[in-house]
Formats: structure tokens, sequence, C-alpha cells
């Protein structure tokens, strides 16, 4: 099988070197996607273990279409009945940019007629009830190609199953887990994130470091159909726990100055696994202190739309810029949509990258020499 992992914008060539690190062969690095091949257990392991993207997808096929009956005969020539059965539900969504075909609704219903026709080939009925498990098709039109999706992975890949709750502007899991990538976090490692809100930066750094696998906790919609073997999936299972490491000397602190939201964190973490690993405080930048030997600053501080909110966070990159020291062993990866962050910081970034917050963008700043 032939699969599609989307992923933010400027963390395709990270994602690729994390899945093949997993073992996953014929991995190759799109504009926001990864595209890999493999059997069911390679499609378990790599929702188990991707910590960057966004869902793993069954690519059904791939072809050019500007009217509705090439759209229809691309779509009908997939083995549908080799994925969903007599009585599974396959809803159909999906998107169009730039193309010919721009009519959403009108498409959706050309891509299900299409897939029933050849469903009907396969179960020789004229009904199909869809009252079993849900296989969802997507596709995407983009400049009149089409891609046709079946989504093996159901509520997005960073819903990891620890954050229930989060504190306002929580940046998303797969972002976090992209910065703890960039700034290397090894399973030594000293962490702290002086703005944490509801701790999704520390929990993404400690689970990293203790190698517990980012879908470990979490359900996923391959596991209820009826193709996949449900032996191989707990082999999967079994085989990212037993990879799991408990004694490494990662520990990491947390700082805010909100009491509420420093309770949430605390129960993230805990939900995590990593409540052991993070020490949470109330603190406020203004008194940030380091008297760490090693330690990676990871952050995601205050920015605001308002014109107040604005001064305000600028304000804070100024005090930032004042509080992380230049020191032999420390690092700063800081993520901020402020084109000025650097001026105000009172320093270059030693290495920039372009990331997307949502449709944010923003510059990811490092600082480590």
């Amino acid at each position: 099988m032939r699969f599609v992992a989307p992923c933010l914008l400027g963390l395709e060539g990270l994602a690729a070197n994390e899945l093949k690190f997993k073992g996953i062969e014929g991995v190759r690095a799109e504009n926001g996607r990864v595209l890999f091949s493999g059997d069911y257990a390679t499609m378990i392991r790599a929702n188990l273990c991707s910590s960057l993207c966004a869902r793993i997808f069954i690519l059904m096929s791939e072809f050019e279409a500007r009217d509705f009956d090439t759209l229809f005969e691309g779509v009908r020539a997939s083995d549908w009945s080799a994925f969903i059965g007599e009585h599974n539900a396959f809803p159909v969504k999906g998107s169009s940019l730039d193309s010919a075909l721009n009519s959403i609704p009108a498409c959706q219903k050309i891509i299900k007629k299409a897939v029933v026709e050849k469903l009907r080939e396969s179960y020789r009925t004229d009904w199909f009830e869809e009252d079993g498990g849900i296989h969802q098709i997507q596709f995407r039109i983009f400049k009149n190609r089409v891609s046709i999706y079946l989504d093996t992975t159901g509520e997005a890949l960073n819903k990891r199953g620890y954050r229930s709750l989060s504190g306002g502007a929580p940046i998303k899991e797969t972002l976090a887990a992209a910065m703890t990538e960039l700034a290397r976090v090894r399973p030594n490692h000293t962490v702290v994130d002086p703005f944490c809100g509801s701790g999704t930066i520390l929990i993404e750094a400690a689970r990293k470091a203790l190698n517990i696998m980012p879908g470990i906790d979490r359900s996923f919609a391959f596991e209820e159909w009826s193709q996949v073997d449900p032996t191989v999936i707990q082999a999967e299972r079994d085989k990212a726990r037993a990879g799991e490491r408990r004694d490494v000397s990662f520990i990491a602190y947390g700082y805010d100055i909100d009491d509420e939201v420093l309770t949430l964190a605390r129960r993230n973490a805990e939900l995590a696994g990593v409540g052991d690993r993070i020490i949470f405080e109330k603190r406020d930048i203004r008194d940030y202190t380091d008297d760490h030997e090693r330690v990676s600053v990871i952050t995601n501080p205050p920015y605001g739309e308002r014109m107040l909110d604005i001064r305000e966070a600028r304000e804070l990159y100024r005090v930032m810029g004042e509080k992380f020291l230049k020191l032999p062993f420390h690092s700063y990866t800081i993520i901020s949509p402020d084109d000025s962050f650097e001026q105000l910081f009172g320093r270059p970034a030693d290495k920039r990258r372009k990331l997307y917050n949502g449709t944010l963008k923003c510059q990811v700043y490092q600082y480590f020499k």
C-alpha cells in the first residue's frame, strides 16, 4: 500500500526522518506531506510513532481531472472492496483549490457515487446500509490534480489523549513536538519553558526523551476495520511499549503566572505519564534565573492581535533577551510571529526556521552559540 502523511509546511524533512528511524521504508518528503509504502503493520506503526504528521492516509489514487466524468472514472478504478466491507460507512469530504472542479458538494456526490458503483460489483447489492465501522474517504484537488485518500487515523494525530483541557491559545502538540525535535532533546536533557501554559511543550519533550510513542494512549479509526488483524495491532503496541525508557535523567521545569493553568499543566503531565519528570512553578519571566549547568529553553511566549497585547508581548521579548544569557551548553528555541523578534530580543538568531502555527506564519528562532 502507498501512504500519505500530511504535516505542517516546513516539517516535511523532520517528519520523514522520524518515520525512517522507525524502520518505515520508501519514505519521501514533498511539500506539506510525506509519502511511504508498506503493509498494515507499517500503517499501525506510523500512526503510533508520528509526532509531527497530522494523519496517516492510504493513497487510493492520484490523477488529473477537469470534469466530473474523469473524476468518476478515476475514483471508480480503485479496489475499494479491499478496504470497505459491505456494511461499512464511507462518508466523503475534501477540498479543492485552483481547479476546474471547484464545487465541494458536487465532488463529494460524484466520488460517493463512483465508490458505490465499484462496491456494487464486488458485493452484488444495490443498497449499502453503512451501519458498520467508518472508513472516511478524503479528497484533495489542487490545480486539477486529484488525490483520493482513505483515512486510517480518525481524530487527528495531534490528539495524543493527554490534553483534555487547555489554557488560552494552546500550541498544537505537533508543533510543540517539532520544537523539541529542532532543539534536539535527548534522554539526559534539562528543559525549561518559562511560558509553559498547559504544559504541551514540556510534555512533548519529556515523552520524546522517554521514547513514549505519541499515539500509544489513544485509539484509531483502523481499529474498527475488519481488514486489520487485531493481533498485528497489539504486536505493534507491545513493540512501542517495550521501547520506552524510564531509566533516563531527563527533567523539565515549567513556569507561568497563572495558578489555574499550572494546575491544568500538572494534570496533563500526569495523564501523559510524565508527571514525575516536570516541575511546575508560579514564576514571572522577569524573575527568571538560570542555575543549570546545561539547559535547553523551549518556549512559545505570548503574543497578541490587539495593539496593547502586541506592546506587552514585545516587552516580554526584550526581557527574555536580558534573561536568556549566552552561556556554554545553553540553548534557546523560541517561536514567534513577530518579524521584529530578533531586534527586540537583542541579538540575531543562530538559526531560523519558518513554520506555521495554524494559519499564523511564525519563525522558530534558535540560539545555541
